[in-house]
Formats: structure tokens, C-alpha cells, sequence
């Protein structure tokens, strides 16, 4: 059965040709809607995912797992990934790799050490809120706790001991903490000796890493981990470097869709309606090929000018254009006494600056709006005023984005990336059950 054209054609029962439907029938209305996207029965079936079977949530999840690569239909763009190529390489001669590298503080650990506090933590998700100086702090006071065995046996005294048993889906982190410390011992070798059971290959240990189910290591967390390890120079003389991906994430997603390497057929869809994250997942392996592709195009036109690895792209997409440039963080004002209109870098700014450079220092301005930087003639003040540009010495300053005339002329600069939410979980879709006729279910926040 064709569940969305039985779905339509239940609807069409329901109003026929009326123009507006009247409160019994918006009833009806609403609860086929909820039916068929929210409840299941007995007889639905079920699915595969995290390595277990569930029941379908609903009809509609039932025809998305089906239909959903049909309908969204990614695509990667090979003359758009060429343009977002050169753009790259001349970023890379204007400022040399390092706008490519992001080597965070180690605190002074042996490598040994420095493996062990990230295998061990790398899959956990923090949302920023933890660094890898707080969980080096805290080895150094009492090494045992990122001890594998005591892991096993004790992981919620592991989450509380690294301060993280206070952020949310405590059960998923205690099975991640558990699963891993598995893995590790299951191989024999410590965290800093697994790469020789895969004979330095470090694609090897990739696939090994992600389908040991239950330990959080998707793409993103082991392709990241992977990274670190061979740019800290961690491990050494490994094969397979160029077989690591971009770490796919929202902002490695947005781009991509806003410069047209990956297009969809339409515009991807809300979480909610995106049951058992099927789009997210899908789009989340079209972004890392469509990366991939851009990095060949580059690696092929200049071999000796060029990135050892996709992964390292990571850095500059993410943290760069993701989160500094891709972003409304140019300003708009209204001068409170003259009614100037200005744009700034800050919206914290509370001082007309236009009457201010005229020597009048006492006018206010109010917030009326921001915009993305792209949007405005006045772009560079934000651009400028980024982390990353003020970083830079004089000769490789950027006053705007590398990718700005390839969003604007593409006309998707807009788009944004999907949102995910969890399969499992007190607060994740395996929570979210209810069968027909009983009412309630659904999400929990």
C-alpha cells in the first residue's frame, strides 16, 4: 500500500469538495493527520536502527523510510564543487594551510594519555560545554577514572566523575561509556596501541569504531577523532588518511546547501516530521561525498598545493564559514535622536556611531534587525571583526566570505540544514509511541 495516497485519499472523503470545512470535519481532518503521522497498531511492521527492531511510529514513518531518498532526491553539483574548489585553494595561497588547521591544546600530556581522555570521551556529545583542558585537568588529579575496566563496571561514576551526568539522555551517554570501554578491551591494547590491530590503517579502525553499535561513534565523532589523532601527530605513519571525511554536522551540512555542492528536490523538512532521523542520515553521507567531491577537484587541478585529507577542510567550512561567516551577525541600528540607520559588528553596541565619529557622543542607537554579512555592502565590519580574520596578519585579512558569490548567484543562500532527533532516549522518537485511539504520545522536551 502506497501509504501517503491512502492517507489523501482518506482525506478527500473527509471535506469532497467543500471550500472550508466545518468543525466536524476539521475533527476528522485532525485526526487523520494525527493518525498518520503519530500513532501505529500491531500489524505496522517494523524497522532496524541502532542495531535493534521497533515498531514503525506511524503509516507515514512506515512510507518516509521507503520513499524519503526518492523524494528529497540529494544531488551533488560537480560544477559548483569546482567553484567552491577554487575558492578554497585560494584561500590556501592566500593564507597558507594554516587556515586549514585547528590544533587545540593538548595541556602538556604525553600522547598515550591524550588518546585515552578523547577515545574515551569523543563520543559523548557536549554541545560545547566541556574542552578537552577540563577532562586533562581532571585525569591529572586521578588517572583511574579513565581507566577502561573501572569504566565498564562503574560508567555512571565515569559521567559523573568527567561532569556530565547533568546534561540530558544520561542513559545513552552510560551505554556509550559502556560499549566503548568494550571495544577497547575486547582488542587488547590500550587507546594509543588500538591502531596497530588494525595495521595503521586508520580507515580500518573508521569502520571498526562505527559499527561497534551502542558506542556513539557515528560518522561525524569517529571521523573527527581520527582527525585529531593524526594532525596532534598522535599516531604516525598511518594509511588511509585520505579516506576520512569532512566531519558532517549542521554547519558542514549548511554550506553545502547554501554554495549548491549538494541540492535536494525541495527544501529539507522540520525533525518532526523527519521520524527516526532517515533524512538526516541520508543527507549526512551525500554532504561528506559532496565534500569529498570538492577536495578530488582540488587535489586533481593543484596535487602539490593541496590537503592531505577531506577532514581537513573540516576546520575551516565548520568553525570559519559555518559559525563566524555564514551567520546574521551584522548589526542594523536606528539612531535614537537623529534616526541614522548604521550597521555594526556588535549587536551588543547601545551608541550612535555615525554621531559619534561627527563628535556628538552622547546619542543612543537601538537593535532594529541583523543580516548575514553577504547581505550588505557593510559586510566586511563583521567579517573583520570574526576570530578568525583578526587572527590573521595585515596581508591575509578576508573582508568577505570566499563562498559569497557563489551563494548569491546559486540563490540558495538561505537554506538551512536538518535538525536531528534521537532515536533512543527518554526524549527521543522510541518515547514517542501511541497506538490508535488511545491518544497523547508523542515528544518529550
Amino acid at each position: 500500500m502506497d501509504e501517503l495516497s491512502q492517507f489523501c485519499r482518506d482525506l478527500k472523503k473527509i471535506y469532497g469538495s467543500a471550500s472550508d470545512l466545518n468543525v466536524n470535519q476539521a475533527r476528522l481532518v485532525i485526526k487523520k493527520i494525527n493518525e498518520f503521522l503519530y500513532t501505529n497498531y500491531p500489524e505496522i511492521g517494523k524497522t532496524e536502527a541502532l542495531g535493534q527492531s521497533f515498531p514503525f511510529l506511524s503509516d507515514f514513518h512506515r512510507y518516509w523510510e521507503k520513499n524519503h531518498k526518492k523524494i528529497l532526491d540529494a544531488k551533488i553539483d560537480r560544477k559548483q564543487c569546482e567553484k567552491v574548489a577554487d575558492a578554497l585553494y585560494a584561500v590556501y595561497k592566500q593564507i597558507g594551510k594554516k587556515a586549514f588547521e585547528s590544533v587545540w591544546d593538548t595541556c602538556g600530556l604525553k600522547k598515550e594519555d591524550i588518546c585515552r581522555i578523547r577515545l574515551l570521551t569523543a563520543n559523548q556529545d557536549f554541545r560545547g560545554s566541556r574542552k578537552f583542558s577540563d577532562f586533562a585537568e581532571i585525569f591529572n588529579n586521578d588517572k583511574s577514572i579513565f581507566d577502561e575496566e573501572k569504566i565498564l563496571n562503574e560508567p555512571a561514576l565515569f559521567l559523573n566523575s568527567i561532569k556530565i551526568s547533568d546534561l540530558s539522555q544520561n542513559d545513552k551517554r552510560i551505554q556509550y561509556a559502556k560499549k566503548i570501554s568494550e571495544f577497547i578491551i575486547s582488542l587488547g591494547k590500550t587507546p594509543y596501541r588500538l591502531i596497530k590491530c588494525f595495521d595503521n590503517d586508520i580507515y580500518k579502525l573508521r569502520e571498526a569504531l562505527i559499527n561497534c553499535q551502542g558506542a556513539g561513534y557515528g560518522r561525524k565523532k569517529t571521523d573527527m577523532f581520527i582527525r585529531d589523532m593524526v594532525v596532534l601527530k598522535i599516531w604516525n605513519n598511518v594509511k588511509g588518511f585520505e579516506k576520512i571525511d569532512v566531519a558532517s554536522d549542521v554547519n558542514t551540512i549548511k554550506v553545502a546547501l547554501r554554495t549548491g555542492i549538494l541540492k535536494t528536490s525541495i527544501p529539507l523538512v522540520s525533525s518532526f516530521i523527519d521520524i527516526f532521523c532517515h533524512q538526516y542520515g541520508y543527507i549526512d553521507e551525500q554532504n561528506a561525498l559532496a565534500w569529498r567531491t570538492v577536495w578530488e577537484i582540488w587535489e586533481k587541478k593543484h596535487p602539490s598545493e593541496s590537503l592531505a585529507s577531506p577532514c581537513l577542510l573540516d576546520y575551516f567550512i565548520y568553525n570559519v564559514i559555518g559559525t563566524q561567516f555564514c551567520k546574521e551577525s551584522l548589526a542594523l541600528f536606528k539612531c535614537n535622536n537623529e534616526g541614522h540607520i548604521f550597521t555594526w559588528h556588535s549587536s551588543q553596541n547601545k551608541t550612535c556611531q555615525i554621531c559619534y565619529e561627527r563628535g556628538n557622543k552622547k546619542n543612543s542607537a537601538s537593535l532594529i534587525g541583523k543580516m548575514y554579512p553577504c547581505d550588505s555592502p557593510d559586510g566586511k565590519k563583521a567579517i573583520l571583526n570574526t576570530p578568525f580574520v583578526k587572527g590573521l596578519s595585515s596581508k591575509e585579512k578576508m573582508e568577505e566570505c570566499p563562498f559569497k558569490k557563489i551563494c548569491i548567484s546559486n540563490g540558495t543562500k538561505k537554506l538551512q540544514p536538518p535538525k536531528s532527533i534521537s532515536i533512543s532516549g527518554r526524549t527521543g522518537w522510541t518515547s514517542a509511541y501511541s497506538e490508535k485511539g488511545h491518544g497523547g504520545g508523542g515528544l518529550m522536551a
